[in-house]
């Protein structure tokens, strides 16, 4: 070859960098082949590859001596894999050409209608889909035999992996089967057959299918087709191979027509379109389209619908005239992780984010992706410095869904896992059994600010009536509040300064913030924000240890001898009164005033123990909150619907269907004075 090269070389006079550089094309590409056809592990994303074919392509067709007979331009894909039968395919299953935009598709016309002679043409189209290319041959009406594209020429015999796919059939519907018919398609994996795949692969520890397509692919060159049946598998059909004994119609459009008849799957999106512009439109109209399909797509096939005029077309070496894959905007691309950082949610939540070298990825360019947590940071094995394929489709945030480790550099950097809030420094906490790193530093974090203070000022925590979401919004972002603390300390003047705030309303608002500093330990408790603390939780705290001071000194093990505590809560209440800055927000609220009613700790007073009661309609002296927190206080469960496991119904006035139900049922009925004198018992 080397000879060879330099003859070529010395007789048309191409540069030696040329030579070179068609070479390392060739091996390139026979490469990636090798990773996608044979072992359905590709390195590097579909729009890349198209570019180093489309190089290659271009130096051949510039120094024509350059072309040789191993040139991967001459193929369509891969050799079949050794342990299946091989296949030959009396007539040949080729590729399809690309264009890559608006632009080349309007080539493609134009080169179509001047062959033609034609001033506009007709084309058939429907969505490009991302799986396994497989024709199936039937004898008679009876499916015989099934093979994938493989080389184009031959490819390998799936046939008893195919019978397992549902949306195949076996036998043609038709009682006057053809002699001879092979149906080609797409064999593919729905989006969410995937999803569950891939979860289930998890849970047995099993490594995950990169994308869609490589899980149908892996999933027909099963040895054992019982696996293969366990796969989500369908296939639709877009062309025929051999056709022997029935009629071919006129057109592309009425001969799928035909097949669906025989019980094939045809794409329920396909379209016959008149012209190049309306091939523009309905490309537009996918691509937005695309997000919502249940599989997954990445272009657009364009036909010239008459077979008569496809035949005058013919083909080139690699693919027919008549046809071609307008391909969207790449939806994996290439790039280098440049670094991680650490994003702190407002539930407090931290979240690992990649940064990249900038890439376009699907029409955005994108230096950005997430990473979701530790776990799929371990998964993926991530490294600072590494090539990695990220994948983004319509509006979903980008992801890096797996490292290009042939490409690892020698100085990757590994990603340590954090151990303390990158915003306020306060400790992290993972539980057992969960993904998400968590900031313990709920009152003070200034990350989760806006939703500590939206809670802490709610209708079940402090009731601080008036203060809603776009008045605390504006205070943080004003600066006037950092922590719950100081809204104690805020002014008639200070209020009125904001949007959409007067002077009465302030003035309202300020007696409504001095009204919240009477409370309860357990409306307290719960407005802390301490992660999996609801309401019930608070209560039993209040009635278990009585004082706060008692909760913040309680161990782990003291915890969880409360009712309903086990070791994650234990844990989450620990470690949010273990900061100091929780502490130092909690003296500063408990210095402005707040107080509360002691609370017995008295065992004993649990009568309503393994009661349920549910409550109706309005009552005049007691709010629902409060009766509710009173029949839990004794030991009651409060329930929002009435069952037959209902001890206890509550009707105030313009009591409804609960009542009715309670009725039918024969369930007792109180109103509020027998409430309140069980209560008072």
């Amino acid at each position: 070859m080397p000879g060879f090269r330099q003859e070529v070389m010395t007789r048309m006079k191409i540069p030696e960098a040329t030579c070179k550089r068609a070479a390392e094309l060739r091996d390139q590409i026979n490469y990636h082949n090798t990773r996608y056809y044979t072992f359905d592990s590709p390195e590097i994303p579909d729009i890349d590859y198209d570019r180093l074919l489309r190089e290659l392509q271009e130096l051949e067709v510039k120094y024509p001596e350059l072309l040789t007979v191993d040139s991967p331009t001459q193929r369509v894909g891969a050799e079949p894999l050794d342990i299946f039968e091989q296949v030959k395919h009396e007539i040949p299953m080729l590729s399809l050409g690309n264009a890559l935009d608006a632009g080349e598709l309007r080539d493609f016309d134009q080169r179509v209608r001047d062959r033609l002679g034609l001033a506009e043409v007709t084309y058939a189209a429907e969505p490009k889909l991302d799986g396994l290319a497989v024709s199936l041959r039937y004898e008679k009406g009876i499916l015989v035999r099934a093979a994938t594209r493989g080389d184009g020429s031959s490819g390998e015999n799936i046939t008893r992996n195919v019978r397992t796919i549902n949306t195949i059939p076996l036998k043609l519907t038709t009682d006057e089967p053809p002699d001879v018919l092979e149906v080609r398609g797409e064999v593919f994996m729905p989006l969410k057959g995937f999803a569950n795949l891939n979860e289930r692969a998890l849970k047995a520890g099993v490594k995950p299918f990169a994308n869609p397509r490589n899980a149908a692919a892996g999933s027909l060159r099963q040895l054992d087709p019982k696996v293969t049946a366990t796969r989500p598998l369908e296939m639709i059909c877009y062309g025929s191979g051999v056709v022997e004994g029935i009629d071919v119609p006129d057109t592309y459009s009425d001969w799928l027509d035909i097949l669906h008849g025989l019980g094939v799957c045809i794409s329920p999106e396909r379209a016959v379109l008149e012209g190049v512009d309306a091939c523009v439109e309905y490309f537009s109209a996918m691509e937005n389209k695309r997000i919502k399909l249940p599989y997954e797509i990445d272009g657009v096939v364009y036909k010239v619908n008459r077979f008569r005029e496809q035949e005058r077309l013919g083909f080139i070496s690699r693919a027919p005239r008549w046809a071609i894959a307008s391909k969207f905007p790449a939806q994996e691309v290439m790039t280098k992780l440049l670094g991680v950082d650490f994003q702190v949610g407002r539930t407090g939540a931290v979240t690992p984010v990649a940064r990249l070298e900038p890439v376009e990825v699907a029409g955005v360019v994108v230096s950005n992706a997430t990473l979701h947590n530790m776990d799929e940071i371990e998964r993926l094995d991530i490294r600072v410095g590494d090539f990695v394929i990220i994948h983004r489709a319509g509006d979903v945030i980008p992801k890096i869904v797996r490292v290009v480790k042939s490409r690892r550099p020698v100085d990757t950097i590994k990603i340590e896992t954090l151990v303390r809030c990158p915003v306020c420094g306060s400790d992290l906490v993972k539980p057992d059994g969960q993904t998400i790193i968590r900031c313990t530093g709920g009152l003070y974090c200034e990350a989760q600010r806006k939703e500590a203070l939206k809670h802490f000022a709610s209708r079940k925590a402090m009731d601080i009536d008036g203060l809603g979401d776009k008045i605390i919004e504006q205070l943080v972002d004003k600066g006037l509040v950092q922590n719950p603390s100081e809204l104690y300390t805020l002014s008639e003047e200070q209020l009125a300064s904001l949007e959409r705030m007067g002077e009465k309303s302030a003035a309202k608002l300020v007696k409504a913030i001095e009204k919240s500093r009477q409370t309860t330990l357990p409306r307290f408790l719960y407005a802390l924000g301490i992660r999996e603390v609801g309401e019930a939780t608070a209560l039993a705290l209040a009635i278990h240890y009585g004082s706060l001071d008692a909760i913040i000194q309680a161990t782990e093990q003291d915890l969880e001898e409360v009712e309903d505590i086990g070791p994650v809560v234990a844990e989450n209440i620990t470690c949010f009164f273990k900061q100091a800055h929780n502490r130092e927000v909690i003296e500063s609220l408990l210095s402005s005033g707040i107080t509360w009613p002691g609370i017995s700790t008295d065992k004993q007073d649990r009568r309503l123990n393994g009661k349920t009661f549910v409550l109706t309609g309005t009552m005049e002296r007691l709010n629902r909150t409060e009766a509710k927190e009173a029949l839990q206080a004794l030991g009651a469960k409060v329930s929002g619907s009435v069952s037959a496991k209902t001890d206890f119904v509550v009707a105030g006035e313009k009591a409804g269907s609960k009542l009715e139900k309670a009725r039918s049922l024969g369930i007792k009925i109180l109103d509020e004075k027998e409430l309140l004198g069980l209560l008072n018992a």
